[in-house]
């Protein structure tokens, strides 16, 4: 018996499985609906599509560089637990590998990547890591940063920084580079800034604030012109907080983050500019389950 795409995609929308193991099913059983979820049911796919229905906000942000790009990305599970596990670590590790030597555009993408040395592709991995581990695990996003670039990763994965900068690749290795890029991902990891420079603030974020400011100033009966004057005054101070590059440096706050980079570009002899930056927080924006631990423990006791 033939089949067609829509076959293969009306086996999907039933199983939650993936276009190639429905394809797959489907040659298996000659076309046969049934017979390809019975397959893909014995093959173990169906239930790790059943458990892609459950809240993945655990997990680990992760990343890392090599001297001519650096990779960050956050792979979800739903506890704690699974992401302190060697084999989702590994797991983790393993995507972020496949994203620096294959340069994906999307998740789409990053799925169908056979990794290095193995013959199944990734969404067959992470299926097998489902069935596995017991839980529901989403490789979330990611983002790839070409050139130069410094990894930082804090408290086991809660919170991993990539950051872009602006020189020659020979520096890379230099130790004394190193430990500045180091300072800035760690800046970023800790004061989480929302911007580069104040160039990146969009306009009307700009305005926004502008006009807040202006009718905190009147409410304090300041004239029209004092009023405008001190509105000036604080953006400045807006810019210092949220724009990495004027924040005061954390560990000598009598410079700015960029005094600070050019003092290190003085002393490698090489101008060094930060170009960009890319925060991970686990989880932030996910809905989180609302279980406590004895609730858990009771689930799999009953």
């Amino acid at each position: 018996m033939s089949f067609s795409a829509e076959d293969v995609k009306k086996l999907r929308e039933k199983t939650g499985c993936g276009m190639m193991d429905c394809k797959k099913a489907l040659m298996h059983s000659n076309g046969d609906e049934s017979k390809a979820i019975d397959f893909l049911r014995e093959k173990g796919l169906a239930t790790a599509a059943k458990k892609a229905g459950r809240i993945a906000s655990e997990g680990i942000a992760f990343a890392m560089s090599k001297p001519d790009g650096g990779v960050l990305i956050e792979v979800n599970s739903e506890t704690d637990f699974v992401a302190k596990n060697n084999e989702f670590k590994n797991f983790v590790k393993l995507c972020a590998e496949c994203v620096l030597k294959n340069k994906p555009s999307d998740l789409e993408s990053l799925l169908k990547v056979v990794p290095d040395g193995l013959t199944d592709n990734l969404q067959s991995i992470l299926n097998e890591k489902i069935l596995k581990i017991g839980e529901n695990i989403k490789i979330r996003r990611f983002k790839f940063l070409e050139g130069v670039t410094s990894s930082y990763i804090h408290a086991d994965g809660k919170i991993a920084v990539l950051v872009r900068f602006d020189t020659d690749s020979s520096v890379f290795g230099n130790e004394v580079f190193q430990n500045m890029s180091k300072d800035i991902a760690m800046q970023i990891a800790a004061i989480n800034p929302m911007y580069l420079s104040k160039n990146d603030v969009p306009a009307d974020v700009l305005e926004h604030e502008k006009r807040i400011l202006l009718e905190q100033a009147k409410a304090q009966g300041k004239p029209e012109k004092i009023a405008q004057r001190m509105v000036e005054g604080r953006i400045g101070k807006y810019f210092k907080e949220n724009c990495l590059l004027d924040q005061e440096f954390v560990k000598d706050n009598s410079m700015t983050v960029s005094q600070y980079v050019d003092k290190i570009s003085s002393a490698v002899g090489q101008k060094i500019n930060i170009s960009g930056f890319v925060r991970y927080e686990r989880g932030e924006g996910l809905e989180k389950k609302d279980e406590n631990f004895a609730q858990e423990v009771s689930k799999i006791l009953n």
